[in-house]
């Protein structure tokens, strides 16, 4: 028996292809890398579509500086994704890649490697290192990024140390100087004191941090003045702050101008707050016997003046301002000037001194002697010990609060006014002008980043632009030694973006200042013309400057791009980066966004919600992920997720993605097994000559390409995960391709009714495989290679296919939905199997027969016997009755219950003419006549 199931399994047309079960990866998709190399497929992609309407997605930079992480990948397989597609569809294409290259985060790991000989090291030995550093971690970045499947200009990228990119971030800000968008001035910055530099709004984030929290007393000066306090002992104003080391510059204290003040009497002294935070003054100061003496308004106050708490030989003043809150603290607000921004601004109305005793190390200078080189966080102790000294400490302790840090150095920053170049947003109208183009002519994805940058944009101060470091582009500024005063000449930036084309702008330490002067060079506010009159500055621009001039440098600087680019796509933390950046400078340079639209995605977080940190120990690494699973794996984990909130990722989360890639590749692997003997330019058969099953099956494959399309345009790429999981896991691994088994495998090989089954997976395959390519891109060219019969690789690539268009006829006519009745009467009769396979009456659905009854009226039972010689193949039964009940009833009435006759040994139906034993007929009628034909 044995022998002869054997022998008979020799006549079936059993799937016969190369293409692997396991995708095997870790070894193919580099080899596949290689090819694509080979055959150039990025540049052939270009110049098939050099005819078609561009699309630019304009690539953000990521920082040249260690291995690429899991966000990394995330941004470029997103972009990949979308590309491939609008490739596909035609679209001219461009992608160049680019690194940001300047900036702190390389200094510091040069800093890492020199320790401080960096101090005494000259500007251009420090560039030297910090350009080598960039250089060798773009090469292993673009290795990773290839890694992944990415397209794009390798050979060619962007990088923002390039001689070409840095021309056109000094174009850019010529233009800016230009317009008089920028300025020198003194104003508040952010300050790292680690790297002794300005720092960006972008470059701050928030920690939770421990500080000392004081309330501090203001003796007012003749309090007697005022008819509330005459006769009250020890009156003083008291102030709240969680910065002691700031009360040696302070210069006042601001009241808000519509708000109560309240004198209060507490243990033989009097102390003034605002009367809607007595109560939290008096708790959390541990007052027992707080008493309310004397009410008096605010105004009443302004322009008089407190003994100052550190130095008894000055004052300060007390002024009104509405930035004064009663969120918390006591309505009389320590200020500043020289450490706050709202302080700055408070002070210059009242037109008082900036006093900023704070060097950049962060150390106290010879103006606050007592101090004098200590770090301001280290005096804290001191000070408040002198405060309580001499009684002007009402209570300290210490608070728990969100901090800024230096994104750079990771530690807390200070608040410090300095000399910098700022660009000005109320001049040239910039900031309504930027508010105009977010409101307009932009369009964010998701919505919600709309409110973001509008509110960003909306309340930002002045850009500082100015940086002291080495390693950026230098501000071609000249101070004149006469005045003191720094200046921007247009002529000077001019001749220095010359020198800069042929020598970098290493020039601008390296060369002499005559070389950057014109003829006749006169300053016109102190008539100085010789060279030898100036000297030139040092400071270097700021490295968001570098990467939001690239609208310019990239987009205007090459042939095939353009400005606005249709599509710049970054994490949701660019919102106060990149995108602001490149939206200001276009704005100011350009009268116009940089933009079109703007794509954003969210963080990856662990499988618990939780931040990846080194600390926390939950760090993955795309390219473990990669060297386990595959580049494929990782992209259709991208696909899966709704990625434009904060992502999961876990080995759990992986394991599922893993099994639907698995479900995909079988799909793929079916179809092209089953094609082995077809040849579509012989067998292919039209549309009407289709069984209704096969008419079926691409009427969904219609749906399916349709809903995909619209989704790849939305950028829906979860969407598309979930209709490809779905089409090729429940329309066709359980439904339609379960179904086909029987005609493909035991049928005629060349019989009408499998050239139908093989012409309709044919026409899904090819669909399939070009609808999963921009994501499973290795896996889609493997497939493609095969369904040409050219092996693993072939010469023409499914990435230079077209994206599917299916003819309009798959979707007409009346038998795809009489089909879909049918569907539903099978589900009813899968039931019906299953409670018998549990009864274990049967075990394979061939195993059983179906009774139907139901009445001459019943729309259901009249599309059943119009397509009743199909009915056993897609129910997958042996037999199939349909009956004409003569009642009324017009409900189907559906019996399964175990065949009669016998199985087949060839294709396992059971029919009455095999026998019992197989040794008079080992086969059905069907199969004998299947095999006389064979013969």
């Amino acid at each position: 028996m044995t022998q002869l199931i054997r022998n008979y399994k020799d006549t079936l047309n059993l799937p016969d292809t190369a293409f692997p079960m396991r995708a095997n990866s870790v070894q193919r998709e580099p080899e596949r890398i290689a090819h694509w190399d080979k055959i150039d497929l990025y540049r052939r992609i270009q110049e098939k579509n050099a005819a078609g309407k561009n699309f630019i997605l304009h690539d953000g930079p990521p920082y040249a500086n260690g291995n690429i992480h899991l966000g990394h990948a995330l941004n470029k397989i997103l972009k990949d994704i979308i590309l491939r597609y609008k490739s596909m569809r035609g679209y001219s294409t461009p992608y160049v890649p680019g690194w940001d290259c300047h900036g702190l985060p390389i200094e510091q790991q040069v800093f890492k490697e020199v320790g401080d000989r960096i101090h005494t090291m000259s500007p251009t030995k420090i560039r030297g290192r910090c350009h080598n550093y960039a250089s060798k971690y773009i090469e292993i970045q673009k290795k990773q990024f290839k890694r992944l499947g990415i397209l794009g200009e390798w050979e060619a990228p962007y990088c923002t140390f390039d001689p070409e990119f840095e021309v056109g971030i000094l174009q850019c800000f010529r233009e800016l100087v230009a317009k008089g968008l920028v300025r020198k001035g003194f104003k508040v910055v952010h300050w790292d004191p680690i790297f002794r530099t300005a720092i960006a709004e972008a470059e701050v984030e928030y920690h939770s941090h421990q500080s000392d929290s004081i309330f501090v007393r203001f003796p007012l000066f003749n309090p007697e003045r005022f008819d509330a306090l005459k006769n009250l002992p020890d009156v003083a104003l008291v102030v709240w702050t969680t910065t002691p080391w700031t009360l040696p510059a302070n210069e006042g204290v601001c009241l808000h101008p519509s708000f109560e003040y309240v004198a209060v009497s507490h243990e033989g002294r009097t102390s003034i707050v605002a009367a809607e935070r007595v109560d939290a003054f008096i708790e959390d100061c541990g007052i027992t016997d707080g008493t309310i003496v004397g009410k008096i308004s605010s105004n009443l106050f302004d322009r008089s003046v407190c003994q100052h708490p550190i130095f008894s030989d000055r004052t300060s003043l007390i002024m009104l301002g509405n930035h004064v809150t009663m969120d918390q603290g006591t309505g009389c607000v320590h200020t500043a000037p020289g450490h706050g921004t709202d302080d700055f601004a408070i002070a210059q109305k009242y037109k008082l001194p900036i006093s900023v005793p704070v060097d950049a190390k962060g150390c106290f200078t010879d103006d606050y002697s007592e101090m004098s080189g200590e770090f301001v966080f280290d005096a804290n102790p001191k000070i408040i010990r002198d405060l309580k000294e001499r009684g002007l400490l009402v209570a300290a302790s210490q608070i728990t609060h969100d901090y800024p840090f230096s994104w750079r150095s990771k530690k807390p920053i200070i608040f410090r006014a300095t000399e910098q170049w700022f660009m000005e947003f109320e001049e040239g109208s910039i900031r309504q002008h930027a508010l105009d183009a977010i409101e307009s002519t932009i369009n964010w994805i998701p919505q919600w980043g709309y409110e973001r940058i509008r509110n960003m944009i909306r309340d930002r101060p002045d850009w500082c632009l100015s940086r002291q470091r080495s390693w950026g582009v230098p501000i071609p500024s000249i101070r004149s030694k006469a005045s003191g005063n720094s200046v921007l000449e247009l002529e000077v930036i001019d001749r220095f973006i010359d020198a800069v084309k042929s020598k970098g702008t290493d020039c601008w330490f390296t060369d002499p200042i005559e070389s950057f002067l014109p003829p006749g060079f006169t300053y016109k506010s102190t008539g100085e013309s010789n060279a030898g009159d100036f000297e030139k500055e040092t400071d270097v621009l700021d490295v968001w400057f570098d990467s939001g001039s690239s609208h310019i440098a990239v987009l205007e600087g090459d042939d095939r791009l353009s400005s606005p680019a249709d599509l710049y796509l970054e994490g949701s933390d660019q919102h106060r980066g990149w995108f602001q950046s490149s939206l200001l400078t276009s704005i100011g340079a350009r009268n116009q966004a940089p933009y079109k639209a703007v794509l954003t995605h969210g963080f990856i977080l662990d499988g618990e919600g939780n931040a990846m940190s080194k600390s926390l120990g939950n760090v993955v690494s795309p390219l473990d992920i990669i060297n386990k699973s595959g580049g494929d794996i990782l992209r259709l984990w991208v696909a899966s997720v709704d990625y434009r909130n904060d992502i999961r990722l876990s080995e759990e989360i992986i394991s599922h993605v893993v099994e639907t890639y698995r479900t995909i590749r079988n799909t793929l692997r079916f179809q092209l097994g089953n094609l082995f003997d077809f040849d579509p330019e012989k067998d292919l058969l039209e549309i009407e000559e289709l069984l209704p099953l096969d008419r079926w099956a691409l009427y969904h494959t219609s749906d399916l390409v349709e809903s995909v399309q619209d989704s790849y345009e939305e950028y829906e790429f979860q969407r598309i995960y979930q209709l490809i999981n779905r089409f090729t896991t429940v329309t066709l691994s359980a439904t339609y391709h379960d179904i086909l088994k029987d005609r493909l495998y035991t049928l005629k090989p060349s019989s009408k009714e499998r050239r139908s089954a093989q012409t309709t997976i044919y026409h899904i395959n090819q669909i399939l495989t070009r609808l999963i390519a921009p994501i499973l891109v290795f896996t889609a060219d493997e497939s493609g290679a095969h369904s040409i019969k050219q092996g693993a690789y072939a010469e023409s690539s499914i990435h230079l296919q077209e994206f599917p268009n299916v003819p309009m006829e798959w979707k007409s006519g009346k038998i795809p939905q009489m089909m879909e009745e049918i569907m539903k009467v099978r589900i009813q009769i899968n039931e019906s199997l299953e409670n018998l396979r549990k009864e274990k009456t049967i075990g394979q659905s061939l195993e059983a027969e179906v009774e139907i009854k139901g009445s001459v009226s019943n729309k259901s039972f009249q599309i059943l016997k119009k397509f009743e010689e199909f009915l056993p193949e897609i129910f997958i039964v042996s037999k199939v009755y349909l009956v004409v009940k003569q009642s009324n009833n017009s409900e189907l009435s559906i019996t399964v219950k175990k065949a009669t006759g016998n199985r087949c040994l060839r294709c396992w139906r059971w029919a009455e003419e095999v026998s019992q034993d197989h040794e008079e007929s080992p086969v059905c009628g069907r199969c004998i006549t299947v095999l006389n034909d064979r013969s």
